[in-house]
């Protein structure tokens, strides 16, 4: 099955019996993903990354029109990796918007085709307030696509609405939320996730809130934060997890990595994860999950030139023009420091590395092509 130009690539029997596996789509499994994670130069990473994407998307790169919106920064939870999130007894570092401020914010922007609505867990702001909060949205933009909460936001909602997870999406769904973004996730080992963000929701909880939302039609996103204490074990156990819910339910859109940025935060004595460690995550991501039909790369997080970059190595999809509050990665120390994009500089970007520019909704349906 190799070629000739692949051979100098590999150099060893393990790494040519997996590459092969690959090239013949099948699934490689866990033990095999970790042995690719390790071993493979990245020069292969990139070689089988982008064959998978050509294959699933020929030379398209997506992107969409929206806002981002954090109605609040004021959180219960204490997340050491989060240079964002205010305690209650920190007001005066955070904000609060009310919502008619989230609706002149929306009102703004005539030609997005979705909001994302993501914030801090604020203990006064719970289920009934955000489905008004829904309902408001739709008067004024009814076909506006809401993109709203986060697995953590929603089992804070629904435990103090003492409703359960299916309850709870469900009333949101009938007030107008159409999906769930992927945030929340982190790591999903319960021993990284007991040092980072013990007091959230665990992955048991994450992982049956999303499945419960795809039950219902309500398609998601998925997310993993990588670069900080996790070692190459614990992103397989993780994507491997995703990859079986979307075996079962088909629900999940595109994976998004993210990577840990180190400023303000109380995990800020670990380094940052490097260009090259970037580019084998996210090469590495297209390769195994093999049934996540997006890989997307969070450009207002990786930055500009990294996002072009990885456009070479498998990603296929950079979100859009955002045009926002969003805080959670500038206030850690991320590249764009407001992260803000023209339709005209996307698709110039995506352009300048010999893509073809796709406007797409939030569902992958092609809007337009440059």
């Amino acid at each position: 099955m190799l070629n000739h130009n692949l051979e100098f690539l590999v150099s060893e029997k393990k790494l040519r019996d997996i590459t092969n596996k690959i090239l013949s789509n099948q699934r490689i499994n866990q033990k095999e993903g970790l042995h690719l994670y390790e071993k493979a130069p990245i020069s292969l990473l990139g070689f089988l990354a982008n064959k998978i994407r050509k294959k699933k998307n020929g030379n398209y790169t997506y992107f969409n029109k929206n806002i981002h919106i954090e109605p609040t920064n004021i959180c219960v939870f204490d997340c050491k990796f989060c240079a964002y999130s205010r305690m209650l007894n920190k007001k005066d570092e955070g904000w609060e918007f009310t919502k008619d401020q989230i609706i002149a914010k929306i009102k703004k922007h005539v030609d997005i085709t979705e909001v994302h609505i993501v914030g801090g867990v604020h203990p006064k702001m719970g289920l009934h307030y955000f489905i008004d909060l829904i309902k408001k949205i739709k008067k004024i933009r009814p076909k506006l696509h809401i993109k709203a909460f986060t697995a953590v936001e929603l089992e804070y909602m629904c435990r103090k609405a003492k409703v359960s997870y299916e309850e709870g999406l469900k009333m949101l769904k009938e007030a107008g939320q159409d999906s769930l973004p992927g945030g929340g996730a982190e790591i999903f080992d319960k021993s990284i996730r007991e040092k980072i963000c013990k007091d959230k929701c665990s992955t048991e909880q994450w992982l049956k809130i999303h499945e419960t939302a795809h039950k219902l039609s309500m398609p998601s996103n998925a997310t993993m934060l990588y670069g900080h204490i996790e070692e190459p074990i614990h992103i397989i156990d993780h994507m491997s997890r995703l990859r079986e819910l979307q075996d079962k339910t088909n629900g999940f859109n595109t994976f998004i990595p993210l990577k840990y940025r180190n400023g303000n935060n109380q995990m800020s004595h670990i380094k940052e994860a490097s260009i090259i460690d970037d580019i084998r995550l996210y090469s590495f991501s297209r390769i195994y999950m093999d049934n996540f039909n997006h890989i997307k790369a969070y450009w207002p997080m990786i930055g500009k030139k990294t996002t072009q970059i990885l456009l070479s190595f498998g990603i296929d999809d950079i979100d859009g023009t955002i045009d926002d509050t969003t805080k959670i990665y500038s206030m850690a120390g991320a590249e764009e420091k407001n992260p803000k994009m023209s339709t005209n500089e996307i698709v110039e970007m995506i352009k300048n590395v010999g893509k073809i520019p796709i406007q797409r909704d939030t569902l992958y349906n092609v809007l337009k092509e440059y």
